[in-house]
């Protein structure tokens, strides 16, 4: 591989300042490139800059269409770059993301062994739930794919209940959440990401509303906490069975020694094949491929996923990418790799996902299943209590409330 080339230095612009090789755009979208009609797509009519007028459908609604702007002129970028993509690199960073998430899987399985130690918790059916919720995830904003892999993962182990499953993907995200944060805070003090005086200038940035209106966002998250505090201590009181289902889902930390090697391994193994698969895609669009780049692009692809407004985060990793790796490629090849990374492991986990849930659910119309699940559950209550067995355990759900589907 030939070296990589060094970053452009920019003397006396502070990392604090959206960097002068990527001005803000006047429509709200990256555009680096762009032929005439996207430009004119950015502006009014005529290319000239908005006027006030077009924030009146509310600041959500129009922050939402400023992130598909930006990710369908990322596309056009990828488009225009496409044949200059190697294609073996790119095969191996999709097989490296495959790997990933394979991974993963088998670290959720042994939390759910241990939450439900007299129930048979099978490989292939945990592989098929966790993608496809990752599948859903790709397509469908604000992560509604967890509730598809819930739904399948409760229905096709009988015995088990959706409090405990739900404290099981709590307890998957604690190593990651360690992890990502030490990741973000050497990203920070390496000047990688754009710091807080350049959020509201990022095209396309979801989280621009909180930094724009601190006031307003600080109520709404205290109104959000306050809730779930008030949930948690009515439930605590009153629902004892919903305690001790929520319970079972963390028996997996009372012997940390288990959780290293069952939990912690695979999901560490899962952080190196993602460094890999990134490294791969990298190489695959001409990026330059260091620690300084990779380390960019890992904690960035996390952060836009975290409040994905938008279908896998689409667009604001576009707008934040295009900031850290300013420097080391032109904004244009930045974008390509950008969206043709993303599209590439969507439709990966697209692929699987759903012919996991065609398998599973016998129709790839998740969204009727889920419904037929809600409407069960309202008339019934959550599962109702469960009965213990002649070994302490849980018993097995009847036949008629555990559907195989």
């Amino acid at each position: 591989m030939p070296p990589s080339p060094q970053r452009t230095s920019r003397p006396g612009v502070p990392t604090s300042r959206l960097p002068d090789s990527v001005p803000p755009p006047p429509g709200g979208g990256i555009q680096a490139d762009e032929p005439p009609h996207v430009k004119a797509r950015a502006g009014g009519p005529s290319g000239t800059p908005r006027t006030d007028g077009a924030d009146d459908h509310g600041q959500g609604y129009s922050q939402i269409v400023d992130d598909l702007h930006s990710f369908l002129d990322a596309f056009e970028a990828f488009l225009r770059h496409l044949a200059g993509v190697e294609l073996i690199p790119l095969f191996v960073g999709i097989a490296f993301h495959f790997l990933r998430l394979s991974a993963r899987v088998r670290g959720w399985q042994n939390i759910l062994r241990a939450a439900y130690p007299g129930i048979r918790v099978p490989y292939r059916t945990v592989f098929g739930s966790y993608w496809a919720g990752v599948a859903v995830n790709a397509i469908a904003p604000a992560r509604g794919g967890d509730v598809v892999r819930l739904y399948i993962a409760k229905h096709r182990l009988e015995g088990t209940t959706y409090p405990t499953i739900m404290s099981t993907l709590v307890v998957e995200t604690l190593f990651d959440f360690v992890l990502a944060t030490a990741l973000f805070l050497v990203a920070v003090q390496m000047g990688l990401l754009p710091g807080l005086g350049d959020l509201p200038s990022l095209p396309a940035f979801d989280w621009s509303f909180a930094v724009e209106h601190p006031a307003i966002a600080a109520l709404l998250g205290s109104v959000l906490v306050a809730g779930l505090i008030l949930f948690t201590t009515w439930a605590s009181r009153h629902v004892v069975a919903f305690k001790e289902k929520v319970k079972l889902g963390f028996a997996i930390l009372g012997d940390w020694r288990k959780f290293v090697t069952q939990v912690v391994s695979w999901q560490a193994l899962s952080w190196v094949f993602r460094i890999v698969a990134t490294g791969f895609f990298m190489n695959a669009f001409g990026i330059p491929v260091n620690v300084e780049t990779v380390l960019a692009v890992v904690v960035v692809g996390g952060l836009a996923t975290t409040m994905p407004f938008t279908p896998g985060g689409a667009g604001t990793q576009q707008a934040v990418i295009v900031f850290a790796l300013s420097g080391w490629a032109s904004s244009s090849a930045i974008l390509s790799f950008s969206v043709g990374m993303q599209v590439a492991t969507a439709a990966l986990t697209v692929s699987v996902g759903f012919a996991a849930i065609a398998i599973m659910l016998g129709t790839v119309r998740w969204r009727e299943h889920v419904r037929r699940d809600e409407e069960l559950v309202r008339r019934k209550g959550l599962d109702g209590p469960e009965q213990p067995s002649a070994n302490g355990e849980p018993a097995p759900a009847p036949s008629g409330r555990a559907r195989r589907v």
